[in-house]
């Protein structure tokens, strides 16, 4: 079985920064590799939206971020970071992690709906004016 495992998150005044990381393991701890990952995120009465991913190397941003944040993967341990730079009020939301274990098309990763996907439990970051 896999998992993920996220880390990071907090509170943060407009203009600070944060990271995140998720890393793909299998239960027993060992790094699973995975075609696609990316972070997804959830504000309150708000739909779940891409924040950023990447499938077979090529990352993707949603307009919102930018220029602002910036998403990478480790092949070796398999995780994935998002570094959030110039952090806005309107990014505070429940940021979580999804992975695509098998090849998918990336446009079906990225719209977050595609059953094949794994989720992680979401980290809140919180941007205060």
């Amino acid at each position: 079985q896999v998992q993920l495992q996220e880390s990071g998150g907090g509170s943060v005044q407009s203009g600070g920064s944060l990271r995140l990381s998720c890393t793909t393991s299998t239960v027993s701890g060992y790094p699973y590799s995975s075609f696609c990952m990316g972070w997804f995120r959830q504000a309150p009465g708000k739909e779940r939206e891409l924040v950023a991913g990447i499938c077979a190397g090529d990352p993707t941003y949603a307009d919102s971020v930018k220029g602002r944040f910036t998403v990478s993967q480790d092949n070796v341990q398999n995780t994935l970071s998002l570094q959030m730079n110039s952090l806005k009020p309107e990014d505070t939301a429940m940021y979580y992690c999804a992975a695509s274990l098998r090849p998918i098309p990336p446009q079906s990763f990225f719209d977050g709906l595609d059953p094949r996907t794994i989720w992680g439990q979401g980290t809140q970051v919180t941007v205060s004016s």
